[in-house]
This record gives structure tokens, sequence and C-alpha cells, in this order.
């Protein structure tokens, strides 16, 4: 089996690479590295079955597959489309490029999947209900999103990217599948990406406050990387209607303040927040409904107090290799 994953030298694309090697799998990594890196793949690449490729898949379809050909000697089977920026930070200073990987970029890899007759995973997000007005968030809510504020780049760019993919299912054959990312953390993230747990523990590191954005009592649904990379590859490999998304995540709901406290008390650290402006739009409560996720045998199976304290080690261990 040979697949293409791309932003594959991100957080999740990493892990995703790294799994699929780890099962015998050959991949074709495609990232540009604006917000991932080489060093996420040492253990992919030095297995001899991943190919990196440096390039951006927001160009048009034949150059591309031109890209993909000199890559690959063998047909790609399954398509995991996972690039794009997925920080407020990230996507905040590159809004058109995060509009033009989920745009142009998914529609060339649509394009990809039809020619090979692979199957594409679009890796959308729960960015895409916006600030729900509907708890917990079931797949057939439709959301509340703003689509000219400041996180639209995002939040729209997937919903797009839903869009193109649930047309090419319909009128040009495509094999497709659509996830929807849930709050992920864990090994490998950016120290610098702006996310909650990256924060968190940049803060702990420099002994300064915690930084939390608004009350603290917002909401978020914490999914340790290792588990959704697990329900990621069972959606691609069932066979159901291809037109079902699937969130990713976990139900167990914590606010923003717990999840510091829990951090805190796992680094043996004293709960010494910092209060700072809310960030525009932020949503306040977010839980996946994970009827459909069940429904496939999956449930998640890391505790936010494990997967912090792994989080935390390779904070404070692996990550002093890469320095």
């Amino acid at each position: 089996m040979t697949n293409l994953v791309t932003g594959g030298a991100g957080f999740l694309g990493s892990h995703l690479s790294e799994a699929l090697v780890r099962d015998g799998e050959h991949v074709v990594i495609i990232d540009n590295l604006s917000t991932g890196f080489v060093r996420n793949l040492e253990r992919a690449l030095s297995s001899g079955r991943a190919t990196f490729v440096h390039a951006d898949v927001a160009m048009p379809f034949p150059q591309l597959a031109q890209i993909v050909a000199r890559a690959s000697k063998h047909k790609i089977d399954r398509i995991f489309h996972l690039a794009s920026p997925a920080s407020p930070d990230a996507y905040g200073a590159m809004p058109w490029q995060t509009l033009a990987v989920n745009g142009m970029g998914t529609m060339s890899l649509i394009e990809l999947a039809i020619s090979f007759g692979a199957r594409l995973l679009f890796a959308s997000t729960s960015e895409v209900y916006g600030d729900p007005l509907v708890h917990p968030q079931p797949e057939t809510y439709f959301g509340n999103v703003d689509p000219i504020g400041p996180r639209s780049c995002y939040d729209e760019g997937k919903r797009f990217g839903e869009a193109a993919v649930a047309a090419a299912v319909r009128a040009r054959g495509l094999d497709g599948r659509l996830v929807r990312f849930f709050n992920c953390y864990g090994p490998a993230m950016g120290e610098a990406d702006g996310r909650l747990v990256p924060q968190l523990v940049d803060a702990i590191r420099r002994k300064q406050p915690l930084p939390i954005h608004g009350t603290g009592l917002q909401t978020r649904s914490m999914t340790y990387v290792a588990d959704a990379i697990e329900l990621a590859r069972m959606v691609m490999d069932q066979t159901f209607a291809t037109l079902q998304p699937v969130n990713v995540g976990n139900d167990d709901e914590r606010s923003v303040e717990e999840i510091a406290r829990t951090l805190a008390r796992i680094a043996g650290v004293e709960f010494t927040p910092a209060y700072l402006p809310a960030r525009e739009q932020d949503p306040q409560r977010r839980r996946p409904d994970l009827t459909v996720a069940r429904r496939l045998g999956w449930a998640p199976s890391t505790s936010l107090e494990d997967g912090l304290r792994e989080t935390y080690r390779w904070f404070r261990e692996d990550r002093l290799a890469y320095a």
C-alpha cells in the first residue's frame, strides 16, 4: 500500500506517517515546512519506506501530478490531506496560504485521487462548527461560523474543503472521507505554535505564570494524538457511505483553567495564572458527539492526565534533542 500524506512533517502528519511505515506501508510525504519540521520525520525516513518532498500542494493539478510521479514509482492508493496551518497564530499569520491549501490544494488532490483511483481523506476540524449553539456537536450540526471573521480563513477554508470533497464524491466518483479533529495535542507539537498546551508548557519551562486567554471557563475536549490517528486510519479503512463526516475527539470536556491546573500539577509547579484578553471569536464550549465514532468500534483511550504527562515529558526530554 502506498500512501500520500500532505502536511506530513507537521504535528498530526508526522504521527500518521510514522504509524503507516511502522505497519510496513510506503509513504510519500509532502510538506512546505511552513509549520512542520523535517526533524519530526526522523523515524519514518530512517525506515526506508518514506520519501519526503518539499513542496506546497496549493498548485494546479498537472504540476502536483508531476511532483508525485517523480517521488513514487508506485501508484498512490490512499491520500491523507492534512496540510494546513492549524493554530490561530499560524493561520492568523498566513491567511491566504491557509485558504489556498484548503481550496486549491484540496481540489488538486481530488484530481490526483481520481486519476489514481485512490481513496482520499480530508482532515477537517471542529472549527467548522464555529462557536457552537448546539452542544455537544454532532456531525449533522451545520455550525455557527462568521465567514469574514478573524478565524474565517481556517474555518471557511475547511468548510470549502469538505464541500469540494462532497461535490467530487457526488459528481466525479471520488472515494472520499471526512474527519473533523477536535483540539489534538501530544508530542511533536511546535512549542511556539500558540496552541493551549505548548503555551502552558513554555510558561512552565520559563518559570512564568500560565497564560489563560479569557476567563478560563471556556471548555475544550482535548484529544491525544495517538487516539486521533487511530480513528483517522479507521475512517480511511471503512466502506460506509463516504459523505459521513466523523468527529475525531474526546468527549471528556474540561475548562481551559482545569487543563492548566492539571498540567501544573503534573509539572510539579504552583498554579499561577496570567489572564490575558480573550481571543476574538474564541469558541466558548466544545465537545464532540462521538456516536458515529463509537459505532465504528472506537473510543478515546488516553486520559487527559496521561496524555498531558506524556506530552510534558516529551517537551522536557525528547524535545531537547532538537534544540
